[in-house]
């Protein structure tokens, strides 16, 4: 696989007689210091370390610098680090590729001038319209100190993680099964969206593709045989609300496939879906060349509700299990696969998986519980993270079983991994913490399971979303916070309120920051119904990936410290960052504008 990859640019002061020479050894060292921090510390999304490319030779003129964009041509070199611990000719030697994403480390010492060339380098950058990332290290180092400081390593990865996120989108597909869910609007696919601003593109495919591939049988009998006994094995039936109700014909009448046979109808509901996402070499053998092919995706969407929904199992299996670390053969890479197709927030968790590798949650943010309403529902008050209330993230889909918080780590704390790291206890024990409850006919005609938990330790996690704002474009959304763990009694309470079937995550964001007044504040300002959730604080490294593809971002609770943006955000002002941020959007327009 070509994957994509940094570009390491050594650049030095060309000047021959002795300053060019003196400076060689240090300089490479630099480059491979840097390569080797990369490579060791960041992975791509199936797993396979992070790929450097150093330059072969440092880069002193125009030139050199040519020859190092040549030599990254074949490469899929899809951003560069520009490394020097001296001053070099600020123009002579900048990476002037518009196609690239750029970060230049300047070494901080007093022997030679490399901060004054990075000066001049963020300067020309910005006359140029080429947005850099400037890395400068806190503490002057000894001329002959090649370690690289911590703080300057922090940036080098915030840097380099983005830009491979951005990366590994750049030519893929968003996979649109269905249409428009429901007046979502989200759902109402945007193409300019994910073309000009992830460099990726759309594939249309009606839901009926997989009716016809069930009809014709063009998916593997074993696989779906093995998928059908884990389901039998692994996934226990919670309960059915629809016991014991007498419900009108219209919904009766609705049921075509028999509830004894919704699990193999499912089967190879989600067999199919993974085989039109990513194709299936086995679909070859059988005689179906296109159909083996598959869509080139990274990412996609069922749209369920209603026209599918309406008399057929839903997708809440295979968008639970799609998104999970794993599945009947083990662990496996998630996928960001978004319910009711709502295309944003299946951008927001693909956004958020490619930088932190673990499995993206989908949710309603259904409901904020304000401390004063917990009491008055329930007779006791919040405590701990909870204190000053929650928001109930709960819905019937794309909520990956990793989100039970089932995974422990040696302290007993619970934690959600990387697909490689899952081994088959971390494996049983998301199983075990989750069973699957048919669906409320009422609501889902054709009937299907949804997974069941309740999110089960304090965890941190980021939430995400996109939105789409007339006038503006894109925004994004991004609240650091804690999963909740709440007395059993008042979950059972709270949560039978609304659906008693469906996963629930409680989520208490960090409050103090401007639009994090209160839990209420959050949830006021919330730009739709639904949210994306991944494992770990990552808001600053979105905020970085934000800037690199030029999306504002309009509501976070990140530490003015941890945020990291071109230096030409600092021409659009310094006291108002996000209104300096939208304007640098608005100024340079998307990343692959065209």
């Amino acid at each position: 696989m070509n994957y994509p990859k940094i570009g390491i640019r050594p650049a030095i002061d060309g000047r021959q007689g002795g300053v060019r020479e003196s400076l060689e050894g240090q300089t490479m060292a630099m480059a491979q210091a840097a390569k080797e921090l990369i490579e060791s510390s960041l992975r791509y999304a199936d797993g396979q370390p992070v790929e450097c490319v150093v330059a072969s030779r440092t880069i002193g003129g125009r030139a050199d610098a040519e020859a190092a964009r040549c030599e990254f041509l074949d490469k899929n070199v899809v951003a560069t680090l520009t490394v020097t611990p001296c001053w070099c000719y600020g123009t002579e030697t900048l990476d002037l590729d518009p196609t690239t994403l750029k970060a230049v480390w300047g070494f901080n010492g007093t022997e030679r001038p490399g901060a004054v060339y990075l000066a001049a380098a963020m300067a020309a950058h910005a006359q140029c319209g080429l947005p850099a990332f400037k890395i400068y290290g806190h503490d002057v180092q000894d001329a002959d100190d090649a370690t690289i400081p911590a703080d300057v390593a922090k940036k080098i990865i915030s840097f380099a993680r983005a830009a491979v996120a951005a990366g590994q989108m750049r030519g893929k597909a968003y996979v649109n099964l269905g249409a428009s869910a429901m007046g979502i609007a989200g759902s109402q696919v945007n193409v300019d969206f994910f073309q000009k601003y992830l460099g990726m593109s759309v594939e249309f495919v009606d839901m009926t593709e997989i009716l016809r591939r069930m009809a014709l049988h063009i998916y593997d009998e074993d696989e779906v045989a093995r998928a059908r006994a884990w389901i039998e094995q692994k996934c226990p039936e919670g309960v059915d609300i629809n016991l014991g109700r007498e419900l009108p014909r219209i919904i009766t009448d609705s049921k075509v496939v028999p509830a004894d046979e919704d699990w193999d109808f499912i089967a190879r509901q989600v067999v199919i879906i993974r085989d039109i996402l990513f194709g299936n070499p086995k679909l070859a053998e059988m005689g179906w060349l296109e159909e083996s092919r598959g869509r080139n995706a990274i990412a996609g969407g069922f749209q369920g509700q209603r026209q599918w929904t309406d008399w057929l199992p839903n997708g809440d299996f295979a968008e639970a299990v799609i998104t999970s670390t794993f599945d009947w053969n083990g662990a496996r890479q998630p996928i960001a696969f978004a319910t009711e197709n709502d295309t944003l927030n299946g951008a927001s968790m693909l956004l958020g998986t490619l930088l932190t590798n673990t499995a993206p949650i989908f949710s309603d943010v259904r409901t904020y519980w304000s401390p004063e309403a917990v009491e008055r529902v329930c007779g006791k008050r919040l405590e701990g993270r909870a204190a000053n209330g929650v928001l109930h993230l709960i819905n019937s889909g794309a909520t990956a079983l990793d989100a039970s918080g089932a995974v422990r780590d040696e302290r007993g704390e619970s934690i959600m991994k990387p697909f490689w790291e899952m081994d088959q206890a971390d494996i049983d024990a998301c199983l075990a913490a989750t069973d699957w409850c048919r669906a409320n006919y009422e609501y889902f005609r054709g009937g299907g399971f949804s997974s069941h938990f309740k999110t089960a330790g304090e965890m941190p996690m980021t939430m995400i979303r996109l939105n789409m704002v007339a006038g503006v474009g894109p925004t994004l959304q991004i609240a650091e916070g804690y999963t909740c763990v709440l007395p059993d009694d008042v979950h059972k309470t709270l949560d039978e309120r609304t659906d008693k079937t469906w996963p629930t995550t409680w989520f208490a964001p960090r409050l103090g920051a401007p639009g994090f007044e209160t839990v209420w504040d959050v949830m006021n300002h919330w730009g739709a119904n639904h949210g994306a959730s991944v494992y770990g604080h990552v808001g600053g490294d979105l905020i970085t990936l934000a800037s690199m593809l030029r999306i504002p971002v309009t509501l976070h609770n990140v530490e003015d410290e941890r945020i990291f943006r071109p230096s030409l955000v600092d021409g659009f002002g310094t006291k108002d960052l996000e209104a300096a941020d939208m304007a640098y959007c608005q100024a340079f327009g998307p990343l692959y504008r065209g």
